[in-house]
């Protein structure tokens, strides 16, 4: 007679799910920091026209962004088709800047107010006549720093 006897079917182990809250953890400190969060969303077309010789901003929170363009597709019945302009997420007219600019002047600190500029994404098929309205406006209110933004490329083409 023998002393051991054979497991006849033990069957598979129970999987260890003592790392599992690690791994959760892990994923989510991943996620939280490469993801980037949306400023603002966009009513408008924005292709941005192309420059040649541009410079890149350093200081991000010191720029406060107006946008111009058509409406997208899906706002052409609610908006029309002709040239509109957005302030971070709402459509707004000319009239409109002062208040912004103001607003964006009070959430700031009173020595962070020299640093801030007016940037414009406008668009490449606005006309010029609404782009000199936006900087009219910017200059009664002595908003004088102004960035157009472009994308890198050769503006012939």
């Amino acid at each position: 007679m023998s002393k051991f006897k054979k497991k006849k079917s033990g069957g598979t182990p129970a999987i260890s799910t003592a790392s599992l809250p690690d791994i959760v953890f892990m994923l989510l400190f991943f996620f939280m920091t490469a993801t980037t969060m949306k400023d603002s969303d966009l009513k408008i077309e924005n292709t941005l026209p192309k420059a040649n010789q541009t410079a890149k901003l350093h200081k991000k929170q010191y720029v406060m962004y107006l946008y111009a363009g058509k409406p997208n597709e899906r706002y052409v019945t609610t908006l029309g088709k002709s040239d509109r302009i957005q302030l971070a997420d709402k459509m707004a007219s000319t009239a409109d800047i002062k208040n912004f600019v103001i607003l964006e002047r009070a959430n700031r600190n009173s020595e962070d107010e020299k640093y801030l500029t007016a940037s414009l994404k406008i668009d490449k098929n606005v006309k010029m006549g609404l782009v000199s309205d936006i900087k009219l406006e910017l200059r009664k209110i002595d908003q004088l720093k102004v960035n157009y933004t472009t994308t890198q490329g050769n503006p012939v083409e």
